[in-house]
């Protein structure tokens, strides 16, 4: 499955922000100062509905066309795992598009006896598994990798699962779930996962609404994790061709690992190379049940719809799911106060560049929307990076700054590429140079002004599209409070000149920073062959 932007894991979403950053200032209509009806204009009709399960529901009904935006999010995210099962959420992403007894195989009986088989099988292989990861800790083998480093008898395992596997074929629909998706004339089906959340989404007709209802719900209700062992070797593969196949994909993992000293944020959401393929569907099964239940999952219809009518579908279908009885577990490790300035330096196939983040605050944080209006003073083509890093002091040849917050910590992100005959620590210093001056004087009025209409020019494009507004209800539940939709505008229209040089002062210190530095790795020398 793919996202906007693809599952936000750690750099990956700071990599997006970057490219958000540089084209923010188109939604300002090219910087132009605009008149504005009041915000009020801009609220969403958001209706709120709990189900008799504790499930919530966010109802918007909106007639411009016979389509219905669906989708839900599952309040868990990368961040919620623990060390030995990272990635364990993204795959459950891919997973949850496997079927049910009726969706996905033509022998449910016997699908679900060869699940189990291949369970009792993989048990065995994993106690191989542990003996092989002790003789490499003793020296004896070099790379749990090699097949030759394989004990006997894991291959003889290896060769009885594979069977079940090939066996369990045979049985299969594939895409089933699609298929009556896209029969029904569904179309833009997706998921992403992201540190703090889960989402899935998906526009139907408006006379499918039942079929949306019944389908989500079977795969919540009675979900079949088929084909587990397979599914998880394709994650493996997406994490190499995201991460390692990538110029900078590595650095940028091991760069977030250095940001990130106690908080789970410091791991990336596709998950550690050595825990991806020591996930046991046994362990899939505990995390589903501890997270995937209707008190922390929220369901958001936006479109052509009678909400009465979407309301008793959804206790018909989703009311079928039993409530939850614990509450899941709280993410209580927070990051540890930064004493000194944290740097990494790295030669990559890329331009050279610098990279640089400060340490901030959490998603509904009263400093959150400041820290935003800052980086806009600094970002897009107006702001203060590309006027003086590019046009003026003519160091880059790209800048970008944006304020991240997620549910449990925050970061602030800018950098910029150096121009040929520049290094990064001349965009490095530049940067540093442009914050002091918002620190110690106040932006002007028609500055900051034409900041907050971009916000709100912003605010009025966000609106215009079932999925856009299906896509800012999910993102803002799984952060905690959906409600921003229509709270935030205004948050940014009060934000003073004192409020932005207050939080200038306060996050951009040395010892509050990590900073990444590329340069071009030397072109490799031909070897001469005598």
């Amino acid at each position: 499955m793919t996202a906007l932007p693809r599952r936000f894991d750690g750099r990956r979403l700071l990599r997006w922000t970057k490219q958000a950053g540089r084209n923010w200032g188109w939604l300002a209509l090219g910087g132009w100062l605009i008149a504005l009806p009041p915000l009020e204009a801009q609220q969403v009709p958001v209706q709120e509905h709990i189900l008799s399960n504790g499930m919530r529901m966010l109802l918007v009904e909106r007639r411009d066309e016979p389509a219905i935006a669906g989708g839900w999010v599952a309040h868990v995210g990368s961040a919620n795992e623990r060390p030995g099962i990272t990635g364990i959420t993204h795959l459950f992403e891919h997973m949850m598009f496997k079927g049910t007894p009726t969706l996905g195989t033509r022998d449910a009986r016997r699908d679900l006896e060869l699940i189990a088989e291949q369970e009792r099988v993989r048990d065995l292989m994993r106690t191989e598994e542990s003996r092989m990861r002790a003789a490499w800790r003793r020296g004896e083998i070099d790379d749990l990798e090699k097949p030759e480093n394989h004990t006997p008898r894991w291959r003889e395992l290896a060769a009885a699962f594979q069977q079940l596997v090939e066996e369990q074929r045979q049985l299969l629909v594939p895409n089933e779930f699609d298929r009556v998706y896209t029969t029904a004339g569904a179309s833009g089906m997706n998921a992403f996962t992201s540190e703090d959340m889960t989402a899935y989404f998906i526009t139907v007709p408006a006379n499918k609404l039942e079929l949306w209802m019944w389908m989500e719900s079977e795969r919540l209700f009675r979900p079949v994790f088929r084909e587990f062992y397979a599914e998880r070797d394709v994650v493996f593969e997406e994490r190499r061709l995201r991460t390692e196949a990538t110029p900078l994909g590595k650095f940028e993992e091991s760069f977030n690992a250095l940001i990130w000293a106690s908080h789970p944020y410091g791991w990336p959401v596709v998950g550690w190379p050595s825990d991806i393929p020591a996930i046991s569907q046994a362990q899939a099964d505990a995390f589903y049940a501890t997270y995937y239940f209707p008190q922390n999952i929220t369901l958001v219809l936006v479109g052509d719809f009678a909400a009465t009518n979407a309301v008793a579908l959804a206790e018909h279908y989703f009311g079928r799911i039993r409530r939850g009885t614990n509450p899941p577990p709280d993410v209580v490790t927070l990051e540890i106060k930064p004493v000194a300035e944290k740097r990494m330096y790295a030669e990559a196939e890329a331009n050279p560049q610098v990279d640089i983040v400060w340490h901030t605050v959490p998603f509904g944080h009263r400093d959150a929307y400041p820290l935003k209006i800052f980086a806009q003073l600094l970002a897009t083509r107006t702001g203060r990076l590309y006027k003086g890093l590019v046009l003026g002091r003519e160091v880059a040849t790209q800048v970008y700054a944006d304020q991240i917050s997620r549910k449990w910590a925050g970061l602030f992100n800018a950098g910029g590429e150096a121009r040929e005959g520049h290094t990064p620590a001349e965009v490095e210093q530049a940067i540093y140079d442009e914050i002091a001056i918002l620190q110690e004087q106040d932006p002007p009025a028609e500055e900051l002004q034409k900041v907050k209409n971009n916000f709100a020019a912003a605010e009025y494009r966000r609106l215009t599209s079932n999925n856009s507004i299906l896509m800012q209800l999910l993102i803002l539940d799984g952060l905690g409070d959906w409600r921003e939709i229509n709270h935030a505008g205004p948050k940014y229209q009060a934000v003073t000149a004192d409020d932005v040089r207050r939080v200038a002062k306060q996050y951009f210190t040395k010892e509050n920073r990590s900073v990444a530095t590329y340069t071009r790795k030397p072109a490799a020398v031909p070897v001469a062959v005598p």
